[in-house]
């Protein structure tokens, strides 16, 4: 029919299987969310009149961050941490005693904002607030970024690959790494994802703050070992990138730490899996010039019709 739109060939594609360095058949990498009051703040400002709850989100930069600092010193392992501009604000010595330790630090929103509905040009703000704290506090310009609770929008993409960043972690579509496509910005085709998953984010498993958010039901350290212990074995056997997200307010428990160092354990043990921290898988992933993939927005019309 004259002027019809034809049908496209092909829906959207996977990312391709990774060739991972020096024989490795997969990745591991352990990233830290250093969210402290930053994401209670933004969700609910008042929350600054409640000590309690308060205290809850500072045990992670006062505690948590050296006690797991330490566990990644006793293995020799490099990490990512996520770190909001307001975090670095307020624990300037701890963010950068992640530096001295020789930590990647990555970008985290700046009061941990939530995205969803948010024009580009605030979304853009928040990424330069939070890059120019990151500048000044931790001595850093930062090329990885992840979107606070995970909720990027579509234009982060752009906004990332403007401000130079080189990956992000913040989607779910892939059990690898690939390069994203980017529209719009002259001379960047792409920036590196690094698929994440709620199964693998301590915040499912034991966040719980009476009147802010979380189920009631904090879970065992022991179920939780099962449940990343069992990720781990698979996405070795699939070649895949097992990325896993903490929370030091989270992760750094004594108990909850030592199901930590059990998994980072088990990820060394193997000696086929490579581990490192965000930025230096992204930057294999960008050595191997792939062919970047495009992620598109799904279109409803008024019939209900999906495209």
């Amino acid at each position: 029919m004259t002027g019809a739109i034809p049908e496209p060939t092909t829906g959207p594609v996977p990312a391709v299987p990774m060739v991972w360095p020096d024989g490795h058949r997969a990745a591991a990498s352990f990233s830290f969310d250093v969210d402290a009051e930053s994401a209670i703040l933004h969700a609910s400002p008042g929350s600054a009149s409640r000590p309690g709850v308060m205290s809850h989100q500072s045990y992670g930069p006062l505690v948590g961050v050296p006690r797991i600092l330490d566990i990644l010193d006793r293995h020799g392992v490099e990490a990512t941490f996520f770190v909001p501009g307001y975090t670095a604000e307020r624990y300037p010595g701890v963010v950068r005693d992640i530096v001295a330790a020789g930590h990647e630090i990555a970008h985290h929103g700046y009061l941990h904002e939530t995205l969803e509905g948010v024009s580009p040009q605030t979304e853009a703000s928040y990424l330069d607030r939070g890059l120019e704290v990151l500048e000044r506090v931790a001595g850093v310009r930062p090329v990885g970024y992840r979107a606070p609770m995970w909720e990027p929008t579509w234009a982060t993409p752009r906004l990332l690959a403007e401000r130079g960043f080189l990956h992000d972690s913040s989607l779910m579509d892939a059990d690898v790494p690939y390069e994203l496509a980017v529209s719009g910005v002259p001379e960047v085709a792409s920036i590196v994802e690094i698929p994440i998953h709620w199964a693998l984010d301590d915040w499912e498993q034991y966040f719980f703050l009476p009147g802010i958010s979380g189920d009631p039901l904090i879970e065992s350290p022991t179920k939780v070992h099962e449940l990343w212990s069992l990720e781990l074995e698979a996405m070795r056997d699939v070649g895949g990138c097992f990325a896993l997200t903490n929370h030091p307010f989270l992760s750094g428990r004594p108990s909850r730490a030592v199901v930590l160092e059990r998994i980072i354990t088990q990820a060394l043990a193997y000696g086929d899996v490579w581990v490192a921290p965000l930025g230096q898988i992204a930057g294999h992933v960008r050595s191997l010039d792939l062919t970047p993939r495009s992620m598109t927005r799904p279109v409803v019309d008024p019939s209900g019709t999906a495209g």
